[in-house]
């Protein structure tokens, strides 16, 4: 098990649940739109966020974005360590830096400093567009060269005294991250910070990060996720919220299970099963609801939801735990239906 990171008031690591990620696409200094994209986060479920600090006046917004906001605040900082201690004044309640692009040994000091006096976490770690060239020339473009550069990075920091760190490895090649994460997990009790980088745009963002986020948390690998995608950030919640499903590590939803209709469908499924994603999206309990084309199989293969629908040639049966329950009209399915479910969460 890693060992446990504050972050404002979210925890990672030490068995805490895998919190969820996204950075704005916004500045700091643009406050009324950070603000307002922040909060979109939030209402879809981000715990953590992060923005680029480019200058002082991306520091120094801070203060203000945090009394507006209501989840940990993270500084992204690349090669100005007065900005990662600006940050930290102004209220960052973690920073993403990598001290091999900040300066010498006496700014990584004062840097570290900075953080032991404000008692904030630390980001660092590697991706394969910054891995240093020592480790390039010594093990190429791979998941040794990938951890070997994070190490690097973290031992800096350890050398000045800084305890509260968060490690990554990420890369746009799956196989790549997966290898590399790995190998870090048998090496530091940090938390980890997983991720596909630069994934693409949402459809194929969305299977990468899938495959490569999910083969690490399946195997109990990593404490918090950030889906990467060239899209609207809200959509990165939507996608790790829907891994985390999927992987058993939340459960307090409403599962939608739906066949993909064949010849044997007759009737109009698939905008009903969307209806019913849409209708259970708040639901904070866990229920299994299944929509299936057909009376010929459908209760059979979804006899372990709670509740479910299946359509037939002169209207829908409604069926609890694989047993029917209920003929209804297809006029009538969605009442009754929605209806059911209902009464299913009360």
């Amino acid at each position: 098990m890693s060992k446990a990171v504050r972050i404002g008031n979210v925890t990672i690591g030490g068995g805490a649940p895998v919190a969820v990620q996204s950075m704005t696409t916004t500045r700091p200094r643009d406050t009324e739109n950070t603000v307002s994209q922040i909060l979109a986060l939030e209402k879809a479920g981000c715990d953590i966020v992060r923005f680029c600090v480019r200058d002082e006046a991306d520091a120094k917004a801070i203060t203000v974005i945090g009394e507006k906001t209501h989840i940990p605040l993270v500084a992204d900082i690349h090669f100005d360590y007065r900005l990662a201690i600006a940050a930290a004044e102004h209220g960052a309640d973690k920073v993403r830096i990598n001290p091999g692009n900040i300066g010498g040994e006496d700014r990584i000091a004062a840097v570290a400093d900075c953080l032991k006096a404000h008692r904030i976490p630390v980001r660092v770690g590697a991706n394969t567009g910054s891995i240093e060239k020592e480790h390039l020339l010594k093990y190429g473009r791979s998941a040794r060269a990938l951890v070997e550069s994070a190490l690097c990075n973290v031992r800096a920091l350890e050398r000045h005294g800084v305890e509260d760190i968060v490690v990554s490895v990420k890369a746009s090649d799956v196989r790549l991250t997966v290898e590399a994460y790995e190998m870090l997990a048998k090496t530091v009790d940090y938390p980890l910070h997983l991720g596909v980088t630069e994934a693409g745009t949402l459809m194929s963002g969305v299977v990468k990060n899938s495959v490569g986020i999910g083969a690490l948390l399946l195997k109990g690998i990593g404490d918090t996720v950030r889906v990467s995608l060239s899209a609207d950030p809200v959509e990165e919640i939507v996608a790790a919220k829907r891994i985390l499903r999927s992987v058993g590590l939340d459960k307090n939803y409403a599962e939608i299970v739906s066949c993909p209709t064949c010849g044997r469908c007759d009737w109009d499924l698939i905008p009903f099963a969307e209806k019913t994603e849409a209708f259970t999206a708040g639901v904070k309990k866990p229920i299994k609801i299944a929509v299936m084309g057909c009376v010929v199989n459908g209760p059979g293969e979804a006899a372990d939801a709670d509740i479910g629908i299946a359509g037939g040639k002169d209207g829908c049966m409604i069926f609890k735990k694989g047993a029917p329950y209920k003929k209804v009209a297809y006029e009538d399915a969605e009442r009754v239906f929605f209806g059911e479910i209902e009464n299913c969460l009360k």
